[in-house]
């Protein structure tokens, strides 16, 4: 087979469909990911040269190197940092190979991560960062691919180092282009903190091929960014978004569930929004591509290829009540932190809900990869500043049993009282999803931890001092695919010494009532009410969130109600907090917006 014509042309005229996710894949295969997946390329070749041509078979028209983490100082982690070149030739050759078998052009691309992990960044400073990627992008250029694709970098200043690094060796060795992608979190900013203004400002001097977005975002997340940043460059744009969020199903060991349907309609959305390159990231199958890639064919064809222009850019201390005290049912608010760092504001709202009535505020555990303010110690501050009954969520990830007990200790010296248990997952930072997290117990651990510390011993039977007063609480999902299991797992969550259940954001009564009827009384169970503000949000929940259940007809309904939507979200909730007011202790109003609205209401109909 010819080889295709220069990717630049390409992407200045028409559009490619990107290969999807190699590391799901290899994962799916039975591979832990808290491994050097590149080094599988000698180990395995087999295996991802059956990768390869799948996603050639599913009809893509670029497939990526297996190469995503395979520069010297990340390959030193796993001691394999003197096998750069030898894995890094391989890759390029066994995907080469794998285009050269399809019975059309495909390209090539070499897959370059950033020069160092997360946890690297710290002790590696530039110099060593720039050696590692030139070294990297020498081997790949060296080996024939057609482009360098710099994927998955949260931090600009290292993607406009592997920029510049790359471009300097591609001029040097055949001008080989270079795509630069970045990862956004669910703000849309970096993980440095940078907007995709920002972004386009700081790459704007660099001869690229394209910029684009991949991993961390689902299909919603990914259209959103595309379409700041097509508002400030004219250039090529790229994206290659993850199949929603992962499900934690074991050990090291995660899936994803976003359907091809799914994944096509925003793909077509991200072409309209002028995509130039549409393909996948972590949770991508060869089946989700070869859907995207008969969408790609469809648009080709009804759609001329033109060059997008850019459009102008947008302008006292108080005695604590007892958690469930309340004579009649209770109605709750969960506030979380802000992101700024600042509480002053969720203080506020508070004072605002208490007065109207709300009798509990919960916070959750902090999510995202940035600095946020701890949930026990913001729980803690309001109780201490309010007199407002509190709950805080207390995840495990990350967390050694050693560390939990002393911080929850401590906690309850200070006057913590309510605590709801959770796993927790590790947030999305790039890379592969979730290798780094650690849990030395899961949510049921943590309350038999808790129930043992009411009992005056630690976790390994110890005696303590003192017994502690947790009122302890569990989440349990109604809207759990497998709504048995959900059922079951409520129930040993109270025989580890659960006080209380609460629910997942609900959107319809059936799974509720199962885990209910499980519970059969024994424990209080409040339940979680979303009052969503619109389609969007919905379609991102049902389709790119694990283990959410929304009705066809509350997606009717949001998306009949157009620029009202908002009000029909809260319309929504209330109507479904109606019909499980009797089954259940309270409800607890949750989410984004229109949370206070919600509370006022269900307080004063």
């Amino acid at each position: 087979m010819t080889r295709p014509r220069e990717v630049r042309d390409v992407l200045s005229s028409s559009v490619l469909v990107g290969d999807g996710a190699m590391g799901t894949m290899l994962h799916a295969a039975g591979n832990s990911l808290d491994q050097a997946l590149p080094a599988l390329t000698l180990t395995e070749p087999g295996l991802v040269r059956t990768i390869h041509d799948s996603y050639v078979g599913a009809g893509v028209d670029l497939v990526q190197t297996n190469t995503f983490g395979a520069s010297r100082l990340r390959l030193a982690e796993y001691g394999a940092a003197d096998d750069v070149a030898r894995i890094n030739a391989e890759a390029a050759r066994l995907a080469l190979e794998a285009a050269a078998r399809a019975d059309r052009p495909v390209f090539v691309a070499g897959s370059v991560a950033p020069a160092v992990s997360v946890h690297q960044r710290r002790r590696v400073g530039v110099d060593e960062r720039r050696a590692a990627i030139r070294e990297q992008v020498e081997v790949l250029v060296g080996a024939g691919v057609d482009v360098v694709m710099l994927e998955t970098f949260g931090h600009l200043d290292e993607l406009v180092e592997a920029s510049e690094v790359a471009l300097e060796v591609a001029r040097r060795t055949g001008d080989v282009p270079v795509v630069a992608q970045a990862t956004f979190g669910t703000d849309h900013h970096t993980l440095s903190g940078h907007s995709p203004h920002e972004l386009v400002a700081a790459l704007a001097g660099l001869p690229l091929a394209a910029i684009g977005v991949n991993c961390t975002l689902g299909p919603q997340g990914c259209l959103a960014v595309l379409r700041e940043l097509r508002s400030h460059t004219a250039m090529p744009l790229t994206a290659q978004p993850n199949a929603g969020l992962p499900r934690r199903v074991g050990p090291a060991r995660f899936e994803y569930d976003v359907d091809a349907e799914y994944f096509v309609r925003y793909t077509r959305q991200l072409l309209d929004a002028g995509a130039a390159l549409v393909g996948g990231c972590c949770g991508t199958t060869p089946g989700q591509l070869a859907a995207a890639a008969a969408a790609v064919a469809e648009y080709r064809a009804h759609r001329p290829a033109t060059v997008v222009e850019a459009s102008p850019a947008l302008p006292a201390q108080a005695s604590r009540p007892g958690l469930l005290d309340s004579a009649g049912p209770l109605i709750g608010v969960e506030l979380a932190a802000s992101t700024t760092g600042g509480v002053d504001e969720t203080v506020a709202l508070a004072a605002e809900l208490r007065e109207a009535g709300a009798g509990l505020v919960c916070v959750p555990a902090t999510s995202g990869p940035r600095a946020q303010v701890n949930s026990v110690d913001l729980a803690l501050h309001l109780h201490h500043r309010l007199g407002v009954t509190t709950l805080a969520s207390v995840t495990t990830w990350d967390r050694t049993i050693m560390a939990l007990q002393a911080d929850l200790l401590g906690a309850h010296a200070l006057g913590v009282r309510g605590v709801l248990c959770e796993t927790g997952t590790p947030p999305l930072v790039g890379d592969y999803p979730h290798v780094d997290g650690i849990w030395d117990v899961d949510s049921l651990g943590l309350i038999e931890l808790l129930a043992g510390l009411n009992e005056g011993t630690d976790y390994h039977g110890l005696r303590l001092g003192t017994k502690t007063s947790f009122d302890i609480g569990a989440r349990v999902n109604p809207g759990s695919r497998d709504p048995g299991r959900a059922a079951a797992g409520a129930v040993d969550k109270i025989a580890a010494g659960a006080q209380f259940l609460i629910s997942r954001p609900v959107f319809e009564p059936a799974g509720l009532e199962r885990v209910v009827e499980a519970v059969d009384g024994r424990v209080p169970v409040l339940v979680a009410i979303r009052p969503l503000t619109g389609f969007d949000e919905a379609d991102y929940l049902a389709h790119e969130v694990p283990d959410v259940t929304i009705p066809d007809t509350t997606l009717a309904a949001l998306a009949a109600a157009g620029p009202d939507a908002a009000a029909a979200g809260v319309d929504l909730a209330l109507a479904l907090a109606e019909q499980v007011r009797a089954m259940t202790r309270g409800i607890v109003v949750t989410g984004d917006s229109d949370v206070a609205t919600t509370v006022r209401r269900l307080l004063h109909p």
